[in-house]
């Protein structure tokens, strides 16, 4: 991880995706973030909402605040995905919990004018039942 960031840091976008992957690929959360975070913005590899969103979901599942404070967003501006306000709560949410504290509070409470009743009970129930899934 660490030759990745350095990588990255540096301006070497290819060598630093191509570490982030291997990572990402054994499931590292932290790899899989980053990875996404390069899509998200082109840097190093095509710029792909959708490879974004898979990779932060990979991480997301796994409990890394980041990626799940990042999902709650896409989900809130429809960023490549269909727009869930359910979904984006429940992310956002999940992230609060986790230590993103303003940025994920200011989410949470921003997506919650645009939901019904029902869409926050049903994203109460979704954080309720959410498990991580196991790290490696």
């Amino acid at each position: 991880m660490e030759d990745a960031d350095s990588a990255w840091k540096k301006g070497d976008y290819a060598s630093a995706a191509t570490l982030y992957r291997s990572l990402a690929e054994q499931g590292r959360a932290s790899a899989q973030h980053s990875l996404a975070k390069m899509y998200e913005n082109g840097e190093g590899v095509p710029r792909s909402s959708a490879e974004a969103v898979k990779w932060y979901r990979l991480a997301a599942d796994q409990g890394h605040a980041g990626a799940q404070l990042y999902l709650g967003g896409i989900y809130e501006t429809g960023a490549g995905v269909p727009r869930d306000y359910v979904q984006a709560y429940m992310w956002y949410s999940l992230s609060l919990a986790a230590g993103q504290d303003e940025v994920a509070a200011h989410g949470v409470r921003q997506v919650k004018e645009s939901m019904t009743w029902a869409q926050i009970v049903e994203g109460d129930r979704r954080i309720r039942e959410w498990k991580p899934k196991p790290t490696r």
